[in-house]
């Protein structure tokens, strides 16, 4: 045990022991000192000390950013004043890439035989992939689910963002000014993209003559996202166990999507493809019309549309 003092770990509560070297590692080391010994032999006297291979276990908690409390109580705050208003509310997010094909879906559903999938998930035996984009209005419980082909990029998130905005938005809310833009921290709606900023601005605002207020989740807090628990999680409870072998399945299972309390969704297919790798220079940046918020400026700002959108 001598050979193990660097090496070894254990619970103080239950006792147990493990080692972070290999088998193989130790048969060499006890090779050095003189002693041949297998690996099974090995494995005993190592389990007679209660020692045990151990993977990783994920139950520590990063300490929280220190604006997490304050950022969540102005979302609050912010979620207040736009419903007082009768003002428009949506949750934003891109859900998981999927792979079409016959490629495993968790879950179960109802068969007189499972249906039978690929044993891996390689990309390249799948026919194609999809990117769905969420939008969710928590005004009046409804999903719209945008499909890309192509990347998830800010230019993307924007298209689906005009196009719901046209279809069906502006005439959820005529009388609109204002919207309120509950998003992630990170993605391609996030708080650091250039893009993401530029084309709300360009694409969007200046063209709908709309002010944008988006107010981002801290890092690490994305499932307190209304999308995540009022769509996304529906969504997967309605493919669970269901291989997406096309596109037209794909969009089937999104608009099948329903629940008691009366969500709906509607699923729209983007086919246009969108380069990656775009930025937004220092001079661009400087004409757009950002007013951050004296809350958390990096997570909360305003977009206001431009004079001749310039």
């Amino acid at each position: 045990m001598a050979l193990l003092t660097d090496d070894l770990a254990g619970n103080p509560v239950t006792g147990q022991r493990w080692i972070r070297r290999s088998l193989p590692a130790l048969q060499t080391a006890l090779q050095a000192e003189g002693y041949q010994l297998s690996c099974n032999t090995i494995r005993r006297l190592l389990h007679k000390h209660n020692i045990r291979p151990k993977s990783n276990v994920k139950r520590l908690h990063p300490l929280p950013h220190l604006d997490r409390d304050r950022q969540f109580g102005y979302i609050q705050a912010q979620r207040q004043r736009f419903a007082r208003a009768a003002l428009p509310i949506i949750s934003v997010d891109t859900k998981k890439r999927e792979l079409i094909g016959l490629f495993y879906q968790g879950g179960q559903s109802w068969e007189a035989v499972a249906p039978s999938v690929y044993l891996h998930d390689f990309p390249s035996d799948a026919s194609g992939k999809a990117i769905p984009y969420g939008i969710y209005d928590v005004g009046h419980n409804r999903g719209y689910m945008y499909v890309g082909v192509s990347a998830d990029t800010p230019d993307f998130a924007v298209t689906a963002l005009v196009q719901w905005w046209q279809a069906y938005g502006q005439v959820g809310y005529p009388q609109a000014n204002e919207l309120l833009i509950l998003a992630d921290g990170g993605g391609s709606n996030g708080y650091r993209p250039r893009r993401w900023k530029q084309q709300l601005q360009v694409q969007w605002v200046d063209v709908f003559g709309l002010s944008v207020t988006v107010c981002h989740y801290p890092p690490g807090a994305s499932k307190w996202n209304p999308i995540e628990h009022r769509l996304f999680s529906q969504i997967s409870k309605t493919w669970a166990a269901t291989p997406l072998t096309s596109i037209e399945v794909l969009l089937a299972c999104l608009r099948a999507t329903e629940t008691t309390t009366g969500l709906t969704v509607e699923a729209t297919l983007i086919e246009q493809v969108f380069e990656t790798g775009l930025t937004v220079s220092d001079d661009e940046m400087a004409t757009l019309a950002i007013e951050k918020h004296a809350t958390c400026p990096k997570w909360n700002y305003t977009i206001k549309p431009r004079e001749n959108g310039k």
